[in-house]
C-alpha cells in the first residue's frame, strides 16, 4: 500500500485527525455542526463544573460534606414519612451551611510575613517566631486566624482587624527541648465557620528553619594539658627552616643561603648555616561514634554530642587545625559493610554545631573501633585524637581503637557514662576520661593538666 500525503486529498476534512473528525468524521451540514456544537458546549460546561467543584471541595470539610448529604436525606425522609424531627434537622443543617458560606465571602487584603529573630539556639533556650501583619488596602480589614506549622506541631494565632495602612506583630514560642532542625512555616491564613463546615486557607510562601544546637561548655585553653603537642612546641625532628633555633652546622649544597650565619662563617672560614628544631602544629581529630550499641541510652549519646561540640569549639577558637568525623551508616540493602566516616564542617563554630545538631544514632553505623581505623588512615598529620563514645564500649575495644592511629598520636577516649564515677586513667598509648555530666569534662581536663 502506497503512502498517502495531504496533497492527495481533495477536501480539507479528508485525512484530518482532530476532535471534529473523531465525532462526525468528514460529514458536513447542519446536523454535523449541531453535534459538534453540543459536544463543545458539554466540554466547556464540564470544565466550568470541574473548576467550581474543585473550589468547593477545597473549602468544604468532611463535616461539611456529611451535612450536605444529610440535608436532602433528612428532608426527603422527614416529609415522606411525616417525621417532624427529621424535617427540623434538615432545615437546621441547611441554615448552618448557608451561614457557613457567608464566612467565605470576600478576600482578606492582609499581608503576612514570618520571621525568626534568631535562627540558631541551644537546647533548652527560649526561641521565638514572629508574625508581622499589615493592611496595605484603603479599607479596614477584618481579623483572621493564622496557623504556623512548627515541627510536628501547629501554632494558631488570632490576628485582630486592622485599619487601612495599619500593622501589627504577634510572637509565638518554638519548642527547643530536642537537638535538631525545627521547620517553621509556611504561614497560612484560615477562614472557617465556628461549627467547622467550611474552611479556606491562603498560604504565604516562605518556610524557615530553626537550628537547635547541642549544649556545649567553655573549655579554657589551659585545660587542654592532656594534649602533649601544643602548637609551637618543638619536637626532636631537625629542620632547615622553622622558628626554634637548635645549632649551627656546615653549609651543604642545596641549603637556603638566607640561613647562613655570616659571623660564624667569617670566624671559622667555612659557611655555617642555622639548624632548627621542627615545631609541630597540633592537629586535633575528634571522632564521634554514632553506633547504637556504643551507648546505653539517648542520654549518653546527647552527652557525647555535647562533648564533641565543646572540644571542637575550643579548638576552633584556638585556631588549631581540626578534623571532626562521625561514622557512616551502612545502607539497609548494601551487600557489604560500609567503612567510611563523614567529615563535619569546621569552618566556624556555628557550622560545626549545625552539623552536630542533625547527627543521629544508627544500628548500622560504624563502631568506635572501625571509626578509629578509618580516621587513622585518612587524618594525616594528626597529633591528638579524641574518641568520643558511650558506656557500651569495653576497655578492650578502646585499646584496640587506640592502636589504629600511627605512632606518636596521643589518643584520648572520652567515655560518657552517668552511672560511673568520673575519672582519668592511663594505659599504654591511651588516656581514658570517664564523665557523667558535661561539667566533668572541664574538671577532668583541668586535673590532667596538673598531673
Amino acid at each position: 500500500m502506497s503512502a498517502k500525503f495531504d496533497s492527495q486529498f481533495t477536501t480539507g476534512s479528508r485525512g484530518l485527525t482532530n476532535a471534529r473528525t473523531r465525532i462526525v468524521g468528514d460529514r458536513t451540514g447542519f446536523l454535523a455542526d449541531a453535534i459538534v456544537a453540543l459536544v463543545r458546549l458539554a466540554t466547556a460546561v464540564r470544565a466550568v463544573l470541574g473548576r467550581v467543584f474543585g473550589r468547593i471541595a477545597s473549602v468544604v470539610t468532611p463535616l461539611g460534606w456529611t451535612a450536605a448529604v444529610a440535608i436532602p436525606v433528612s428532608l426527603a425522609f422527614g416529609y415522606g414519612l411525616g417525621i417532624l424531627e427529621l424535617v427540623v434537622v434538615g432545615w437546621a443543617l441547611l441554615a448552618l451551611l448557608l451561614i457557613a458560606v457567608l464566612y467565605l465571602v470576600g478576600r482578606s487584603p492582609l499581608e503576612i510575613r514570618l520571621a525568626l529573630p534568631h535562627n540558631r539556639v541551644v537546647v533548652g533556650e527560649s526561641a521565638d517566631g514572629e508574625i508581622a501583619v499589615s493592611n496595605p488596602a484603603r479599607r479596614r480589614a477584618l481579623g483572621v486566624t493564622v496557623e504556623v506549622p512548627v515541627g510536628a506541631g501547629l501554632v494558631e494565632l488570632v490576628l485582630p482587624g486592622l485599619a487601612a495602612g495599619g500593622a501589627d506583630a504577634r510572637g509565638f514560642s518554638i519548642p527547643t527541648a530536642k537537638r535538631g532542625i525545627v521547620p517553621v512555616g509556611p504561614v497560612r491564613a484560615v477562614r472557617a465557620d465556628p461549627v467547622g463546615l467550611v474552611r479556606r486557607e491562603i498560604t504565604w510562601p516562605g518556610a524557615l528553619e530553626l537550628v537547635v544546637h547541642p549544649v556545649t561548655i567553655g573549655i579554657p585553653s589551659m585545660s587542654t594539658g592532656l594534649i602533649r603537642d601544643l602548637e609551637g612546641n618543638p619536637t626532636r625532628d631537625l629542620s632547615t627552616n622553622d622558628v626554634s633555633f637548635h645549632a649551627l652546622r656546615e653549609y651543604v649544597p642545596g641549603d637556603d643561603r638566607r640561613y647562613i650565619h655570616w659571623k660564624s662563617s667569617a670566624r671559622t672560614g667555612t659557611y655555617m648555616v642555622r639548624q632548627f628544631e621542627e615545631t609541630r602544629r597540633s592537629h586535633l581529630v575528634i571522632a564521634l561514634s554514632l553506633a547504637t550499641d556504643d551507648y546505653a541510652d539517648d542520654e549518653e549519646f546527647e552527652l557525647a554530642v555535647s562533648v564533641a561540640g565543646s572540644l571542637g569549639s575550643r579548638a576552633i577558637r584556638d585556631a588549631r587545625s581540626l578534623t571532626v568525623v562521625v561514622g557512616e551508616a551502612t545502607p539497609q540493602f548494601a551487600k557489604r559493610k560500609l567503612f567510611a566516616v563523614r567529615v563535619l564542617s569546621t569552618l566556624s563554630r556555628a557550622r560545626l554545631l549545625d552539623d552536630l545538631a542533625v547527627v543521629e544514632r544508627a544500628e548500622s553505623a560504624l563502631a568506635i573501633t572501625d571509626v578509629a581505623r578509618v580516621t587513622g588512615e585518612q587524618a594525616a598529620g594528626a597529633s591528638v585524637a579524641f574518641l568520643v563514645c558511650g558506656s557500651g564500649v569495653t576497655p578492650g575495644e578502646l585499646r584496640a581503637a587506640s592502636t589504629k592511629f600511627p605512632a606518636g598520636v596521643e589518643v584520648v577516649a572520652v567515655v560518657c557514662d552517668p552511672e560511673t564515677k568520673p575519672g582519668l586513667r592511663r594505659v599504654a598509648g591511651l588516656s581514658v576520661l570517664t564523665i557523667g555530666y558535661l561539667d566533668d569534662l572541664q574538671k577532668a581536663l583541668a586535673r590532667s593538666a596538673a598531673s
